[in-house]
Formats: structure tokens, sequence, C-alpha cells
């Protein structure tokens, strides 16, 4: 194999430029060359990519976001966008395909790779780290450090106004950011979308939990069942008229940022390995980790199975919850 694509796609992470330059420059160690494909399928449908040199990935390690872009493509669900994609590829002499992103760009990948026969390997890009088969997403570690900044910074201004927050990070379908966030936060509830949240419940939380203190913070994850942070709000306000209650929404903050070392050194080894791992013949396969061990799963189970968040940490947070004497 001599000349690969290479795309980011889907929701940017810090880490994905760690990621290219891993993947520009263990390739071109062995002689191959990338076709680096802006704004992730979309780019590939309309023809714009440029074979990447050494100097293209110099200096990118520290910086947040992805230097190829990414955007969602509508055209790409058709087959008459595919069929334009994989033209391009073909004209840039693509043998193969590497995708930095999460379900929804794999997915992508692998429709691509059987109706043209063409090897992809997957890197997990996602700050939720809601992917089955590695531990780690790119991305994930420096979200919940993001979060977990923003979350002391708000504990600061409720424990002097004896305010109730309600906290919301990222995380539509999956309750990662939140629950570990939380934990580092010493948040007194956290919300997910895995759990069901009981709002009488949760109210009697609150009181126990101010009971000798200032503050109280709950971490909520954008896609918990009873609605986002100003929602919970709304639905515990009437009994919870005695208490100054308030929301902060962290949105795309979490997106941005220079990674982790962490984060960093992730990227670096997911990179070199997808590269080696097409080198080898491997296709429909997504690099990921286990524990400290490099480790690879298909794509179709990255795909159709769900990673949940432990449950073990789940019960961590109700055991430490502050309690009345």
């Amino acid at each position: 194999m001599k000349r690969v694509g290479l795309i980011t796609s889907g929701g940017d992470s810090p880490g994905m430029n760690a990621c290219i330059r891993a993947v520009v420059k263990s390739a071109i160690a062995v002689g191959c060359e990338v076709v680096g494909i802006e704004d992730g399928y979309q780019g590939m449908i309309e023809g714009r990519g440029k074979l990447m040199v050494y100097s293209d990935v110099t200096n990118i390690i520290q910086m947040g976001g992805t230097i190829l872009g990414t955007a969602r493509s509508k055209e790409f669900r058709t087959a008459e966008g595919r069929k334009k994609a994989h033209a391009n590829l073909k004209e840039w002499g693509c043998e193969g395909l590497i995708v930095i992103g999460g379900d929804g760009s794999f997915t992508g990948a692998q429709i691509l790779s059987e109706e043209f026969n063409l090897p992809v390997i997957g890197i997990p890009g996602t700050i939720d780290n809601d992917l089955y088969g590695t531990d780690h997403t790119i991305g994930y570690d420096t979200a919940i450090n993001t979060a977990v900044d923003a979350i002391d910074k708000i504990r600061d201004t409720a424990n002097s106004h004896r305010r109730i927050f309600f906290v919301e990070v990222m995380g539509r379908d999956a309750g990662f950011i939140a629950l570990n966030s939380g934990i580092a936060a010493g948040a007194d509830e956290v919300l997910i979308p895995e759990e069901w949240t009981d709002i009488k419940a949760l109210v009697e939380n609150v009181k126990t939990c101010l009971k000798g203190k200032r503050s109280t913070i709950i971490v909520v994850a954008e896609g918990d069942d009873a609605g986002g942070a100003n929602d919970i709000r709304n639905h515990v306000a009437k009994d919870l008229e005695d208490y100054d209650v308030r929301v902060a929404i962290l949105g795309h903050i979490q997106r941005g940022g220079k990674p982790t070392a962490f984060d960093r050194i992730l990227s670096t080894r997911l990179g070199y390995e997808a590269v080696d791992s097409l080198l080898k013949g491997e296709k429909g396969i997504m690099i990921g980790v286990n524990g400290e061990n490099i480790c690879k799963v298909s794509l179709e189970s990255a795909i159709k199975m769900h990673a949940s968040p432990s449950q073990e940490k789940m019960a961590l947070v109700k055991r430490l919850r502050t309690q009345s004497d």
C-alpha cells in the first residue's frame, strides 16, 4: 500500500491533531503517502484532498480541533454521494482509508468499505467515550479535565452565595463525562442518560446535602431523561423555593483547548497503530486500548455495541452524598 486517505469526521475532539501527526509521520517513515481530506466525508465528495508532507504536521501536537476540519454530510448518506467520494479516492490513488471519529463516522466508513471493497481502519475520536471496544477515546480525558476545572470555579461562587448549581456537561447519549467529572469535582449528585432520574428523590437528596454546607453541585449530562440542566431546574424549582438555584451550561468549551498529555500519547499510539494495521493488510477494524495495551475490534462491533458508564462509580457517588446527622 503506497497511499492512504485520512479524514477527521463528526464532532471534533482534542487530540485529533496529534493523531493526524502520528498517521502522517509514521506513514512517511515507511514510504507510504497520506492524502489529507478536508471536512470529512463532505470534503471527500467535493474532491478537497491534498498530499500531506512532513512540514504539514509540524508543531500541531499541542493544538485542539483538527487541521483537516470536520463536517457532517447528508450527501454521503446517499449512494450517489458515496460514489463521488470513492471516485475521488481512486483519483487520488488512495488504496485505503483511515477515519478518526465516532460511531456515525464509523458507520459511513463501514458502508464505504463494503460497497467498494476499500480497506478502512477506524480511530476512536470523540469526547463522549461511548465507543465499544476501547477504554478511552481521543479527547475524552481533556474534556473531563476541562469540565472539572469549570466546576471547581463554579463551586467557588456557589459557596460564596449559598447556591445550588446544576452544571450541564456534554453527553447526549452517554454519561461518561458527567460521571467522571462529577466524581473528580466532588459533585453531590450526577444525572446521566443511562439512569432514570427521580425528581422527588433528587429534591430530598439536595436538601439533605445542604445541611451543614453552603452549596451543592449537581452535574447533569445534557441527554438525561429528565432533560438538560434548565429543564431539571424547572422541575425542582417549586420544591426548592427557599434556595437560590442556578444553572451553568459548559457547552462547547469541552471540545476545545490543548489536549492533555494522556490524550496526546493515546492519539499518537492509535495513529501509529492504524497505519501499521493497514500496511499489514488488516481492514474493517477500530484501534483502541484495553488498559495499557493496544486492542482491535471490528467496526461492526464498535458501531452496534454500546459502552456504558461504570455502575460501581455510580454507587460511589450515591455513597458519598453528604448525610444528615
